[in-house]
């Protein structure tokens, strides 16, 4: 992440960065993203926050039209918003405000005071906690009250959560591995995958090996971080037989459209920390053009599909460890 102040006057820098725009901006930080990218800065001026894209992070193979960078850029928005509705505060939300500047994807404006809700706090609670957790889940099932509650999560936002039947699991199984082989048998994904997995020392972004999964026998396969070896995250003895899976979609596929479905995952992230549920996000499905068109029909033709989502009960909860994060007031790349 990197924040930038068009005020120069060294005083107004110290109140806009210690302010709640500054903080809600740091509370960004933790959003999840593709590849751990980490593809937004913030600009903050005259009490107001821009979201902006970091072009320079677009993974161009993988991510040809930059859908998936613009939904992890709204990761960051809910974030960042869930900061200041904790904290106390009412905030305007303003979507791709400037039709002239494409990068420009937010703008957060304080609007005044209101108490938080007791949900306010427990989502910004959500923040510190949660992680992406790749590794298969147990064979306890999610409680359906857990699925009704993350399905209103989305719901909120505007995008919708699809959980699929059983006969249809068998159908992502499928989407998934066909996505798999078409991508891992491009060189040019492997090489982007390397570079994303492999970062130079001292990186504060990317997917390291500690947050990797050696692969294991389960229902549907997800995406192997560790093509070359060197996954450091256990998988455990459990097989997924209790996890649920669920397609994030939205109505229409334009840009505000992806910045919704970003917003809408946070909020069902974080929804399912406090629900007690693990979750890790699955794009793989999505990256490949015939790939996403199949899963559409699990639609019935009537939404376009964002990403998949898995959910779960982990054998061990917390032992997945925190993935690097980019700090303040670096250079866009």
């Amino acid at each position: 992440m990197s924040v930038y102040f068009t005020d120069t006057d060294p005083a107004m820098r110290a109140r806009a960065s210690s302010g709640p725009l500054g903080q809600a901006a740091m509370a960004a930080l933790r959003a999840p993203s593709v590849f751990n990218t980490q593809p937004w800065r913030w600009d903050l001026h005259d009490g107001v926050a821009d979201l902006r894209a970091d072009v320079g992070r677009r993974l161009p193979v993988l991510d040809p039209d930059s859908r998936l960078l613009v939904v992890s850029c709204g990761t960051a928005l809910n974030h960042a918003v869930v900061s200041l509705t904790a904290a106390g505060h009412a905030v305007s939300v303003h979507r791709l405000p400037d039709p002239d500047d494409p990068t420009l994807l937010a703008r957060l404006v304080l609007a005044g005071r209101r108490p938080p809700e007791p949900m306010d706090l427990r989502l910004m609670q959500a923040t510190a906690v949660r992680r992406t957790d790749r590794r298969p889940f147990s064979d306890i099932p999610v409680p359906e009250e857990s699925v009704e509650a993350l399905r209103v999560a989305a719901e909120r936002y505007g995008a919708h959560l699809q959980f699929l039947r059983e006969d249809q699991v068998v159908e992502l199984t499928v989407a998934a591995s066909h996505a798999a082989d078409a991508e891992v048998t491009d060189p040019r994904y492997r090489a982007e995958l390397s570079a994303w997995t492999h970062r130079p020392p001292g990186s504060a972004d990317g997917v390291p090996a500690t947050g990797a999964v050696g692969t294991v026998p389960r229902r549907v396969p997800v995406r192997d971080f560790a093509l070359e070896g060197g996954a450091a995250l256990a998988p455990g003895g459990d097989s997924d037989a209790g996890t649920r899976y669920a397609i994030l979609f939205t109505d229409a596929d334009t840009p505000t459209d992806w910045l919704v479905a970003g917003e809408a995952m946070s909020a069902v992230l974080l929804t399912a920390v406090y629900c007690g549920l693990a979750s890790s996000p699955m794009s793989d499905v999505t990256e490949v053009p015939a790939v996403r068109q199949a899963l559409r029909q699990l639609l019935s033709g009537l939404g376009w599909p964002v990403l998949a989502l898995r959910f779960g009960i982990a054998h061990r909860p917390g032992a997945v460890p925190h993935t690097p994060r980019r700090g303040p007031e670096e250079e866009p790349s």
